[in-house]
């Protein structure tokens, strides 16, 4: 019992150590990359900025690009849960459109945590306007939306490659979730309860959108 008592506060204490270097390893690459530009940043900069080793920035980040996708990757790890979360009753695109208000009612403190919002937003412009980074952003859009398509095959009994219902749904979520975030990054309101709130408006119009005749309203 005495080995256990000591051990299990050490652990923690580590854990809690090498979190608090991930995320300042974040903030400084974030920071840097927005400011100076990505493609001048080098990870020489990052590790002075934190005052760690390049060996430590490689323990957490196999490369710059996985710095910059660090905080949009928890939420997209958030959202995954919550989807998994959603009762099996619920319609596919409900339960997507619910999971994805439920992360966002929960992540804003999480991100705040790690970064301000207002960095949060420049990192988004600064992914759109660097060509690396978008085509990056896009590879990383498609194996999210695979990976949301084989979940939702799996709650409904179907199989995704015979079946196109759930690649359909989810690339039309994804679709309207890309125009959010968007619009979101031109800055108006930089707070996540905006976005929250822009994302529920725009999810709320995809079914009318695509089922009305809309000359005839």
């Amino acid at each position: 019992m005495t080995d256990g008592q000591t051990v299990e506060p050490r652990a923690g204490l580590r854990e809690r150590k090498k979190q608090r270097t991930r995320d300042a390893l974040v903030r400084a690459s974030l920071e840097l990359f927005t400011t100076q530009g990505y493609e001048r940043t080098t990870v020489d900069e990052i590790v002075d900025a934190v005052e760690v080793s390049q060996r430590t920035f490689f323990r957490y980040f196999a490369s710059k690009e996985d710095a910059t996708f660090a905080v949009q990757e928890m939420v997209e790890s958030r959202f995954i849960e919550e989807l998994r979360r959603r009762p099996s009753d619920e319609a596919p695109f409900e339960a997507m459109r619910r999971a994805v208000l439920c992360a966002w009612n929960s992540i804003g403190e999480a991100i705040e945590e790690v970064v301000s919002v207002d960095l949060h937003m420049r990192t988004y412009q600064m992914i759109e306007s660097t060509p690396t980074l978008l085509a990056a952003h896009m590879r990383r859009g498609v194996a999210l939306e695979n990976q949301v398509a084989l979940l939702i095959a799996e709650r409904e009994g179907l199989d995704v490659e015979r079946d196109p219902r759930p690649r359909v749904a989810v690339a039309a979520f994804s679709a309207v979730m890309r125009v959010t975030g968007q619009l979101w990054g031109r800055g108006l309101d930089p707070s996540v309860e905006a976005l929250r709130d822009l994302t529920e408006e725009y999810l709320d119009q995809l079914v009318p959108a695509l089922a009305r005749n809309w000359r005839r309203e």
